[in-house]
């Protein structure tokens, strides 16, 4: 996630260099007032759609974190409503109970995955403490913004409804664990696993000042159909808070 900082920040320069020059400093916010908004989404990944309880996660570190860049497009003067497109990383992890982990499935494609338990890769007798899937992507959200303070939209209450975009540009599994001879080993392998390369979904945001809750739902699989494990049919369903820094 930290060398992803920079890349963000190659699309947000240009985008903020104007807003830059004309805006200082506002004392009472606290934060640059520039036209745009920089998110950071903390929350969690959950499936929906999913019958297998093989599929099963565990909550707290099926975590995601969204950083998005946004530029408003007033849609009218005071009207209240602005288009916010954007850009920016979603990164999405899986952990599964039981120890199950992602892996190759030779049966169904040099493309596709199954799941099955840690020991099976790494031998018996050893001690799990860490088992995540990790999806990173990069999005392009829209959203259509209602200011309920239309005299000035960096205070008051707001509602917001979009969709975003994404394309896969990487996937991994990391597995850390302690051997039978007490040795700690960490695992990080890459892999397509089935994933589809594309997703798409709707969300909505609502916000006080600097402060949002969120929810977006994929519209379409997470796992290319009969590339992923048991058939599944799975999509994604997010929730979580999150800050604007500026």
């Amino acid at each position: 996630m930290k060398r992803l900082i920079p890349i963000l920040f190659v699309f947000v320069l240009p985008l903020s260099v104007y807003a830059q020059k004309k805006e200082a400093i506002n004392p009472l916010k606290g934060r640059p007032d520039l036209k745009g908004d920089l998110f950071l989404d903390f929350g969690f990944n959950m499936l929906t759609n999913n019958d297998a309880a093989e599929m099963s996660r565990r909550f707290f570190p099926s975590k995601t974190v969204n950083i998005y860049f946004q530029r408003p497009i007033n849609l009218g003067e005071k009207s209240g409503f602005t288009l916010n497109p954007g850009i920016g990383f979603g990164l999405d992890k899986l952990a599964f109970k039981n120890d199950l982990m992602l892996v190759n499935d030779p049966d169904k494609g040099t493309n596709a995955s199954k799941l099955v338990e840690v020991e099976d890769v790494y031998g018996e007798g050893i001690s799990v403490n860490k088992n995540t899937t990790a999806l990173n992507y990069i999005d392009v959200p829209i959203e259509l913004r209602y200011h309920f303070n239309r005299s000035d939209y960096q205070q008051g209450f707001r509602i917001a409804l979009g969709g975003k975009v994404g394309v896969l540009y990487e996937a991994h599994t990391k597995v850390k664990y302690t051997d039978a001879d007490g040795l700690e080993q960490k695992v990080k392998t890459s892999g397509d696993l089935g994933l589809n390369k594309f997703r798409y979904g709707v969300y909505t945001r609502v916000g006080l000042g600097g402060f949002n809750l969120w929810a977006y739902y994929g519209l379409n699989e997470v796992f290319k159909t009969g590339q992923g494990p048991y058939e599944t049919e799975a999509k994604q369903f997010n929730f979580g808070m999150s800050v604007a820094l500026f």
